[in-house]
């Protein structure tokens, strides 16, 4: 006889980005050891896998590619908190110390992390009298390539930009860059002007993202802050 099937609950979640509705049932053990796993290696690469993998298992009928990196970022904060626990106690070590190696006990709350938003993002890009370009936010893939500081280079740079441009409308057309090679994609990203790519830059620099401050007092009693963004939540 073989053992039963347990039925996992169904919850519900709206996506930071676009506020759509996604269901989701809580991570399981086999879950839970893909994030120990990724914690142990601190590889970034496997730690990009793993949140990947345990997102996709836990979504119904959601397509991941179809997220931003700060929505799949804040599903894997949800699935945690219910998942396992809302609390996370860690330490840091106090940078105002003697010799920089005291350590400060700090508890996270899952449920209060937000996606931080900045009111002066826009994914819409006026282009000239005519034309709109508008831009979508990258997903897990639009930044694998881009996880390593010191290997980043012109051309993944600039793939990823590419990867973020969505469609360029004008009253009477609609030009979406999916339908065009990428030797026209890119004829067309180069033939920009200044004041376009400064906007460009400025959408990814005021991207929403999943970040928290926790206040703390140091070894002189000073007050400080130790700030959390996006899958670092996971890491510490």
């Amino acid at each position: 006889m073989a053992l039963p099937k347990i039925d996992l609950p169904i919850y519900e979640l709206e996506l930071p980005s676009n506020g759509k509705k996604v269901k989701y049932v809580p991570f399981t053990v086999k879950e839970e050891k893909i994030l120990l796993l990724a914690q142990e290696s601190k590889d970034q690469e496997q730690i990009m896998l793993a949140i990947n993998q345990i997102v996709n298992n836990c979504l119904v009928d959601y397509e991941i590619d179809d997220l931003a990196l700060f929505d799949i970022e804040y599903i894997l904060i949800t699935l945690r908190s219910k998942s396992v626990d809302n609390k996370v106690d860690f330490s840091i070590l106090d940078p105002d110390s003697e010799n920089g190696d005291e350590k400060i006990n700090l508890t996270l709350d899952l449920s209060q992390i937000k996606v931080k938003k900045d009111p002066e993002h826009s994914n819409r890009i006026k282009v000239d009298d005519t034309y709109t370009l508008f831009l979508k936010y990258p997903g897990l893939d639009g930044f694998k390539n881009l996880i390593n500081d010191e290997n980043i280079d012109v051309d993944k740079s600039f793939n990823a930009l590419l990867s973020c441009i969505d469609k360029l409308v004008s009253e009477d057309e609609v030009y979406k860059f999916s339908d065009f090679s990428k030797k026209e994609v890119d004829d067309f990203i180069e033939s920009l002007n200044g004041d376009v790519t400064k906007q460009i830059k400025k959408f990814f620099d005021t991207m929403p993202k999943v970040r928290h401050e926790i206040p703390y007092k140091n070894c002189k009693d000073e007050n400080k802050t130790f700030v959390i963004e996006g899958a670092q939540t996971f890491f510490i």
